[in-house]
């Protein structure tokens, strides 16, 4: 196997890599509000909880931006590793909030008021995260960046939780399902806590 590109090519390749985790921090920060706010005014959880995985991803995306700062080869094993297990941490918290509030909304039973501004942003998040996270990992392979790779799979998981939580928000525009609004937030939350254990045993693997 091929290891990463050397000279030129790899600070082109590290430049865009740093260019989409910075369009990332920058879009997910105004998510973060947009959609919390939106959430609120619904009472939808999941709405909500896609605010916190925005901030998950922020959180994420520094961490990306921290490893991607010049640093000697004995310290690039290390460096992945710590990345790598704070990625980790950060789907493993974002599973465990999800879960704890979708199963607080399915007992409680409340059903979220319609929201057609959240089922507009959300269709565009989806499309601008897809598109991300796609350029992100083909960037990371290019690279050699484990980081950047673990990150773009976050990316994929905001793009997959907006298209779930778009679907519960239309299913109870329609059919007034109420219970597919925490339903997708649970689903996501096992998604991340999944996420969690693969990255912090892919973060283990590398040797100091």
């Amino acid at each position: 196997m091929s290891g990463p590109p050397v000279g030129s090519t790899s600070d082109r390749l590290r430049r865009r890599g740093l260019q989409l985790v910075w369009a990332t921090i920058i879009w997910n920060v105004f998510e973060v509000f947009i959609t919390i706010g939106l959430g609120v005014a619904a009472g939808s959880i999941a709405l909500i909880a896609f605010g916190t995985d925005s901030v998950v991803e922020v959180f994420a995306s520094l961490v990306v931006v921290w490893h991607s700062r010049d640093l000697l080869v004995m310290e690039e094993n290390d460096r992945t590793r710590r990345s790598l297990r704070l990625i980790a941490v950060a789907f493993v918290v974002l599973g465990i909030v999800l879960a704890i509030g979708a199963t607080i909304r399915l007992i409680d039973g409340a059903a979220p008021d319609e929201s057609p501004l959240g089922i507009i942003y959300l269709a565009l998040t989806a499309l601008v995260m897809l598109s991300l996270a796609i350029l992100k990992q083909r960037t990371g392979k290019q690279l050699g960046s484990e980081p950047l790779q673990a990150e773009a799979h976050i990316t994929y998981l905001d793009a997959a939780l907006a298209t779930s939580v778009l679907l519960s928000l239309v299913l109870n525009a329609t059919l007034e399902w109420w219970w597919a609004d925490p339903v997708a937030a649970l689903g996501v939350a096992i998604i991340a806590l999944r996420e969690g254990w693969e990255h912090w045993e892919e973060g283990m693997s590398f040797e100091l």
